[in-house]
């Protein structure tokens, strides 16, 4: 039996929000490293919406719609429109990307840990123990 016929969608749904967060860790410390570079202007990632939408979408359908759904989804990187205080017109708040970095970690960080149980839960059923 496949992991996700035990958990549901529950593993998938986890691997897409570990991916996008890996994704938006990359894309904030690009962000960091270019906080002196002029001219820069700083990029963010959205997948929550989309994934949201999709899922409600195959709300109503069976695991298979879901899965379907969960699988579609994908992060996109997009820039940032915000008009720069600095003269080099460099938009990066290194404070922001800085604050967001750490809750982004730390997102990531609970995330595979939940996974990690789930899997260490399934693995001492399996072995009786």
């Amino acid at each position: 039996m496949a992991i996700n016929g035990i958990y549901g969608n529950t593993i998938s749904m986890a691997s897409k929000a570990l991916d996008f967060l890996w994704t938006k860790e990359s894309v904030i410390s690009d962000n960091l490293a270019n906080v002196e570079t002029p001219a820069y202007k700083a990029k963010y990632v959205t997948f929550e919406e989309e994934f949201q939408r999709r899922l409600e979408a195959a709300g109503n359908g069976s695991a298979r719609d879901v899965a379907k759904a969960i699988d579609a989804s994908r992060c996109q990187i997009n820039t940032s429109d915000e008009e720069s205080s600095r003269v080099d017109g460099n938009n990066v708040n290194a404070d922001v990307e800085i604050m967001e970095l750490t809750r982004t970690s730390l997102q990531y960080q609970y995330l595979l840990r939940s996974v990690t149980s789930d899997i260490t839960r399934l693995n001492t059923v399996i072995k009786g123990q």
